[in-house]
């Protein structure tokens, strides 16, 4: 009898995920972080020289991505990631030649899963190109929480998502059938006034705690002092402004195609190991 797959656990909650994206756009959202990923993303598509006929731009919240591709491709079709894991990506096989995701990946539950349904999606030779928050990213403020929490309620709660980090990406693209995979990680240091003009900034992005396990019940009040006086305390420069770290992991690989490099096979070399070893060391 065959064995049912391993669901993926579920790490975040994406009903409440979408909840507050929305309250962030009414309120007026904070893009600046999306505004540098979609001018970088321009920019590295840039220096791809081939055509892209029709593409996705899957889960980006906004809609930078598609203003600045817009002249580079015939179409770009917005897709919403579902607010259910088991809900399917509406893409049809082999239909794209691009797909593009700023900043969004980082709340999938099952991101080998999406990662795999790209690839489907994509046409021989097509491109998938991502950006998602990842790595150390918000490290000073998760310290800072713990810390608070440890000292002024005995236990610490999970405020901050776990994030992947750069070597555990480019496996994923491999195992989704991925060719060529690249990753590459852009760490910003963003200054603020305070620990909570940083949250209010978070607020403003749709990105506050959306973790499953997440506390139901609000933050004490002294808590939240302490955790900001520990902020300033350890994360802040000589004009007692703090610093907050967002770590952007670049995500890339193509869908395979005979035209593409292939490794050279076990055993193929002209040269053999032993042989190099013993050359001589060239001279510059």
């Amino acid at each position: 009898m065959a064995s049912n797959p391993i669901a993926a656990p579920i790490l975040f909650d994406r009903v409440l995920l979408r909840a507050r994206q929305n309250r962030a756009r009414r309120a007026g959202p904070a893009t600046f972080l999306l505004d540098r990923v979609a001018q970088d993303m321009a920019e590295r598509l840039h220096a791809v020289l081939r055509d892209f006929k029709n593409g996705a731009d899957v889960g980006t919240a906004g809609d930078q991505i598609g203003r600045l591709l817009a002249a580079r491709l015939n179409q770009l079709t917005r897709v919403d990631l579902p607010e259910q894991d088991s809900e399917p990506l509406p893409l049809r096989a082999e239909s794209l030649d691009l797909v593009v995701s700023a900043l969004a990946l980082q709340f999938v539950n099952d991101l080998p899963g999406v990662l795999s349904q790209i690839r489907r999606a994509l046409r021989p030779d097509g491109l998938l190109l991502a950006a998602m928050i990842g790595g150390d990213t918000l490290t000073e403020l998760r310290h800072s929480f713990a810390a608070a929490e440890a000292e002024l309620e005995g236990g610490v709660s999970p405020r901050v998502a776990p994030f992947a980090d750069l070597r555990d990406l480019g496996s994923l693209l491999q195992r989704a059938g991925l060719a060529l995979p690249v990753t590459d990680v852009d760490r910003i240091v963003v200054r603020y006034d305070s620990a909570f003009a940083l949250m209010a900034d978070l607020r403003r992005m749709g990105a506050t705690n959306v973790l499953v396990e997440r506390r139901r019940t609000p933050t004490r009040r002294a808590t939240m002092l302490r955790m900001a006086q520990i902020y300033s305390e350890r994360f802040a420069d000589a004009d007692g402004r703090i610093r907050a770290t967002f770590d952007v992991i670049w995500l890339s690989g193509w869908a395979p195609h005979e035209s593409q490099q292939k490794p050279l096979k076990p055993g193929s070399a002209e040269v053999g190991l032993a042989e190099a070893v013993r050359a001589p060391a060239k001279r510059y």
